[in-house]
């Protein structure tokens, strides 16, 4: 079997799938009413537009910016009238009788568009938690929707996997998704866990282990007892943090909420006694609506909504432009107050595939770095374990031709065995030296004494050692490590002089590999053998100690803790969907160095943010205190308002120059370094 397969039926078949999924889910989308409301309305309002500029009589215009009326403000308007009768108000009525308003007194282009922007952003909004919850639910499709349960007289029974009960034994053949939580009874197998613990290399189960629902099983059959019910299943229990996380964020709207009845508040019993007052005092009808008008067109939130937003979504795009997705302004802002960054290990520090780092031939076998990896390569090309393939790229890399092997086959937790050029080549886990038919006395005993010598180097490295025997007889140890991304280093230290706080690495590898990757890339604090729930437990204490945490992760294991944290950011390349649907941000290209770019970044918006607010503030206060305190002809307060918001939206956007991305942290990047030279290799062994 060719390393460098074409694609194969079944990845058709998937490449298929997804493509069928993904005009399903845009479907979806437009499908949404909040969707079409406001498409319809952006229509028009555009149409309308065109129409006016192009001279067209007045009722043309007029007619399709009523009907953008229509089709974008009965939603929030209903929304608002239902607030109403619970004895609350909030902006989007608000907005509804300010455009009102504007178009009683000519001004329709003025009330369209902001109907048109509050129906985008109530879809944005409906979008995003539809695609949220979708893809929480998708996660229980990990686990499989049936299983072999045995009887007592080892008959098999299809049940649903939601109507095994603990006790149960259930049987997972290869290639099969285990069931349940469970503790394996018989049977071994290398068990891909990956979406639970984030581990980049399967894990050998056997009699005593326990394993997780939704984890892939490979070539060995396990019989599993069932430890947990489906609804207690660490993949369960993983949907239910999500939820609970992102319902604890929801909450913290609260505020917001408060300020936006207070406004709308404010603005409508300053307006109603504008009317009112002066109508009782004896003023004349005309005028005294004409100075309520004008005072809801000044009061109106539009410079205040412009202060904040261009400059946050300039931020966004710019970001966007560069590798980044920020998923909303509300994000953005955030970033600003990150004081610690957690990382997660595999995938996200590290590029998640392993590869052959060390050839290391044994001095006495008198073979050489070629020779061994051809050796290994070829026995290792008809099998599809991680450490197999990367074996056989190392071959390729340099060049090998690899001979066909025969007589392939492959034992779970030791490793493969095949014929090639005539001779036994076995390559597996150091648990190969301790087999019987390993020479422990004799001519070749000093062979096994070297390649002993050899795993305990490369395991002390925090590597992961394969050794190869040719004939039985240890003639070379492989070297297998997870490359660490090379921006890694630079990141780490540009976002400790950004935050003041190192870095914690969060991972559910194990300590050893975990505790090498921190010395290379500068991180002190590493906190290892985690699950999914104890990768919360972790962030809620550095919650406690008064962090404000940016998460980073790649899998599904890491989205409770991204849910956890006050923000998450997702590796885009190979990311799970749960934990790109769960984060607040994307790294589309898996590039570290975004991360202190986008938190200097996001400070600079805030301090636009607060340029704009005071302008939009000062220039609103003048405007109202003028027609308070006298007549302040309407063409004048719509200038004003009108000229403020447009000050505010090219002040903004300034954030969109490509030299704003380009200064943003260079300082903290620029004393990044690629870290200490560690020594990985002693002679004889040779560097991939």
């Amino acid at each position: 079997m060719s390393s460098t397969l074409s694609t194969r039926p079944r990845d058709a078949v998937r490449t298929a799938a997804a493509g069928r999924g993904a005009r399903s889910r845009w479907w979806g989308v437009l499908s949404m009413a909040e969707v079409a409301w406001a498409g319809a309305a952006a229509v028009l309002f555009a149409v309308g537009g065109a129409v006016q500029l192009a001279g067209a009589p007045p009722p043309v215009w007029w007619g399709l910016y009523l009907a953008c009326y229509i089709t974008g403000g009965w939603e929030p308007a209903l929304a608002g009238l239902e607030a109403l009768r619970e004895k609350t108000l909030d902006v989007d009525l608000l907005m509804i009788v300010a455009a009102l308003v504007a178009a009683s007194i000519g001004q329709v282009f003025d009330g369209a568009l902001l109907i048109v922007i509050f129906a985008t952003s109530g879809a944005l909004e409906a979008f995003v938690t539809r695609r949220t919850a979708d893809s929480v639910r998708a996660l229980l499709d990990l686990a499989p929707e049936q299983a072999s349960r045995l009887l007592d007289d080892d008959t098999e029974d299809v049940v649903a996997t939601a109507d095994l009960v603990v006790g149960d034994v259930v049987l997972v053949r290869p290639g099969e998704r285990v069931g349940a939580d469970g503790q394996v009874l018989e049977g071994a197998s290398e068990v891909d866990q990956a979406s639970i613990t984030g581990e980049p290399l399967p894990v050998l189960k056997e009699a005593g282990d326990e394993v997780f629902a939704g984890t892939l099983n490979g070539t060995g059959a396990l019989r599993v007892r069932v430890e947990r019910a489906a609804a207690d299943s660490v993949v369960a229990r993983i949907v239910a943090m999500v939820e609970d996380a992102s319902a604890t964020k929801a909450r913290a709207q609260l505020f917001i909420e408060k300020v936006e009845q207070r406004y709308s508040v404010g603005v409508v019993a300053a307006t109603l006694a504008l009317f009112f007052i002066p109508l009782g005092l004896g003023q004349e009808l005309r005028p005294t609506l004409l100075r309520a008008m004008t005072f809801m067109i000044v009061a109106s939130p539009c410079a205040v909504v412009l202060a904040t937003m261009p400059p946050l979504l300039s931020a966004i795009a710019n970001a966007g432009r560069h590798g980044l997705l920020v998923k909303s302004a509300v994000v953005m802002e955030k970033f600003r107050d990150v004081s610690i960054v957690a990382f997660d290990k595999t995938g996200t520090l590290t590029e998640g595939t392993p590869r052959v780092s060390e050839v290391s031939p044994l001095p006495a076998a008198q073979l050489d770095a070629d020779t061994l990896l051809r050796l290994a390569g070829a026995a290792e090309r008809p099998s599809e374990h991680p450490l197999a393939r990367a074996v056989v790229a190392a071959a390729h890399d340099r060049g090998l031709d690899l001979p066909q092997a025969e007589d392939f086959s492959s034992t779970p937790g030791r490793g493969v065995t095949a014929i090639v050029d005539g001779r036994v080549v076995r390559v597996g886990s150091p648990a190969l030296l301790t087999d019987p038919a390993v020479p422990a006395t004799g001519p070749g005993h000093h062979l096994l004494g070297q390649a002993r010598a050899a795993v305990a180097q490369l395991e002390a490295a925090g590597r992961t050692a394969a050794v190869v025997l040719l004939d039985e007889a240890p003639v070379g140890v492989l070297g297998l490590a997870d490359r660490r991304r090379p921006d890694a280093r630079a990141t780490v230290a540009a976002l400790s002089a950004l935050t003041g706080a190192r870095p914690v690495l969060l991972t559910g590898d194990n300590p050893g590999a975990a505790a090498r990757l921190a010395q290379e890339v500068g991180i002190t604090d590493v906190r290892a053998g985690l699950l999914p729930a104890d990768k919360v437990a972790q962030v809620k204490t550095l919650q406690a100690a008064g962090h404000q945490i940016l998460l980073v992760g790649d899998g599904v294991n890491d989205a409770p803790a991204m849910a956890a944290a006050d923000l998450g950011v997702a590796m885009g390349r190979h990311g799970s969907d749960l934990a790109l649907e769960t984060s607040d941000a994307v790294i589309v290209r898996d590039e570290l160095a975004i991360l202190p770019k986008i938190i200097d970044l996001s400070g600079r918006a805030h301090r636009v943010v607060k340029a704009n607010l005071a302008i939009a503030a000062t220039v609103i206060t003048l405007l109202v205190i003028w027609d308070l305190i006298a007549i302040l002809p309407l063409p004048l307060g719509v200038a004003g308002h009108e000229g403020s918001t447009i000050i505010v939206g090219l002040n903004g956007l300034r954030l969109l120059r490509a030299g704003a991305w380009h200064q943003a942290g260079a300082g903290q990047l620029g004393r990044g370094d690629a870290g200490p030279r560690t020594n990985r290799q002693d002679a004889p062994a040779t560097r991939i």
